[in-house]
């Protein structure tokens, strides 16, 4: 018997930590989209950042599955974190359209990043087999390279970034409404980014 097919929301990206602006965006992606569910990919390695001292992945799966576990729609997928090397989206995407073929998948990501897509890797295989969700802030410039791949969603501005979260805890101070405070519980707890 066949599975029911529903349209899944990917949001990759290191999670170091997840932070609220994560979860704004997903829940933007998942309304305007019309998305069944969103699922969390924290990467491995991430092939377009680098960064000293990434924490343990265990931590950073955790502090996700702490930030989604109150939204029906929101699910964590380890897919990326069981692999060695760059997490390319296509690898990823090859495995779960493999496991989960009713499904029909979205990749959500930053409205800046849409011009980079053509250069990503094996990128004219990965369109065959997902597309785009770009966030758009106020005042984006939609000249697209790739238009045909990429629906755009609305995205209030909220400069937030795990940087300035890393940056907080650091000098010692609050992390209120800036990450859920489960995750403020465990980045405490854990002793993380002191």
């Amino acid at each position: 018997m066949k599975g029911e097919s529903k349209h899944i929301g990917l949001l990759g990206g290191t999670f170091d930590p997840i932070h609220c602006g994560h979860l704004l965006a997903a829940e933007q992606a998942r309304e305007q989209a019309g998305l069944d569910e969103i699922w969390f990919l924290p990467t491995h390695i991430p092939p377009h950042k680098s960064r000293e001292g990434l924490t343990p992945a265990h931590h950073r799966l955790t502090m996700v599955r702490l930030a989604v576990e109150d939204h029906p729609a929101f699910r964590v997928s380890d897919e990326e974190l069981h692999r060695e090397g760059p997490s390319y989206s296509y690898d990823t995407m090859v495995r779960l359209v493999k496991k989960h073929p009713d499904n029909r998948f979205s990749f959500i990501i930053g409205g800046d990043m849409v011009k980079t897509l053509p250069t990503w890797y094996r990128y004219e295989e990965l369109v065959g087999l997902t597309d785009f969700i770009g966030l758009a802030r106020p005042g984006f410039d939609l000249d697209l390279s790739d238009p045909e791949h990429v629906k755009f969603v609305n995205m209030p501005v909220w400069d937030i970034s795990s940087t300035l979260i890393r940056q907080k805890v650091a000098e010692g101070k609050s992390l209120r409404y800036l990450v859920p405070d489960a995750v403020e519980r465990y980045i405490k707890e854990n002793r993380l980014y002191e």
